[in-house]
């Protein structure tokens, strides 16, 4: 309800009370009635229901009803149009923002899918948000859906274990989809009908337990994160390497901060295929460092030296500062492009 409307509520049920503090009052002084007399009387009167008068009314009494009945009716069909065109305003809000929300998912492209809005389905879509790329939140609890919408984020209501539900988030044209839900059953699930839908789908599961990490991945998970083992081990390394923390969270978090680890995919078209890292001009012009190559056949090549040979499909994980990121990304764009 927005502040004017609740504002005019509020004064309408105030010119009630006030209407009805006078036909009390009035009868009292025209008829000599007593309180519960004349708040019966002016109840039935205010109200149009109409029944027997606790006493005859004297032509005065009788004027004194009429113009309480005009002036109380209009306050009671007044009071009566803002309640029922807030409800109805809240309903026609309601169907026509989830419907130019539907529109939105329906034009997504290349975006990501985040299966719970628990509390690691919130991290993972501010990570996402942060970057940003384009994303929507599955979730089929009422209260998760209004925290992501109050985020700003897109968001659609259904239960991500069904088929139907994962169509209408646009699996089909999605680029990766995190299962982030309470119950590794759930996520299991998930998993198998993503698979399924999209069989080339980069795919991050939650596994509450480690004895359903390779349940997950055999039901098609690409990756499987466990939050009590990356905790734990995070919270070993903030004891026993507490520098080498820093510096991953100073490259891995998308805060504006001016160092930054990236994964960029070679594609086809770009100029870079056939030429070695060191005529690249990654590391040597734009003071990238380089730390691994994953080639396409799936081999990881980790501090890669300037003379191998850079191919298709190939993905270069650098880390430097946010502008020379930029400049290799606008490089392979207008080479791609």
């Amino acid at each position: 309800m927005t502040p004017t409307r609740a504002t005019s509520l509020i004064n309408a049920l105030g010119l009630l009370i006030l209407i009805t503090c006078v036909g009390v009052v009035g009868y009292m002084i025209v008829s000599d009635m007593s309180f519960v007399d004349a708040l019966y009387l002016t109840a039935i009167t205010l109200s149009t229901v109409g029944s027997r008068e606790v006493a005859p009314l004297t032509p005065g009494a009788q004027l004194f009803t009429v113009g309480l009945i005009f002036i109380g009716l209009g306050v009671v069909l007044y009071s009566a149009s803002l309640v029922a065109g807030d409800v109805i305003e809240g309903r026609l809000q309601r169907v026509f923002g989830r419907r130019r929300v539907e529109r939105q998912i329906e034009h997504l492209a290349e975006h990501y899918i985040v299966c719970g809005f628990g509390r690691m389905g919130r991290v993972v879509s501010k990570e996402l948000a942060a970057r940003p790329v384009p994303f929507v939140v599955v979730d089929r609890d009422p209260e998760a859906l209004e925290r992501a919408e109050g985020e700003g984020y897109l968001s659609l209501g259904g239960d991500a274990t069904e088929d139907r539900v994962l169509v209408q988030a646009g699996i089909a044209r999605a680029r990766g989809l995190v299962s982030a839900l309470s119950r590794d059953e759930d996520n299991v699930y998930v998993v198998l009908s993503a698979r399924q839908l999209n069989p080339n789908l980069l795919i991050v599961a939650r596994a509450e337990d480690e004895r359903s990490e390779s349940k997950l991945m055999h039901a098609g998970a690409t990756r499987v994160v466990s939050p009590y083992v990356l905790g734990g081990s995070r919270m070993a390394n903030a004891l026993l390497r507490p520098a080498v923390l820093d510096v991953i969270d100073l490259a891995t978090h998308y805060r504006g901060i001016e160092l930054k680890i990236e994964e960029l995919a070679v594609t086809t078209g770009t100029v870079m295929i056939g030429k070695t890292l060191g005529q690249s001009g990654v590391c040597e012009e734009l003071g990238l460092i380089v730390i691994a190559i994953k080639k396409s056949d799936g081999e990881m090549l980790y501090n890669p030296a300037a003379n191998v040979r850079i191919d298709a499909d190939d993905r270069l994980v650098v880390m430097g500062q946010t502008a020379s990121l930029h400049e290799l990304e606008k490089r392979l764009g207008q080479d791609h492009a």
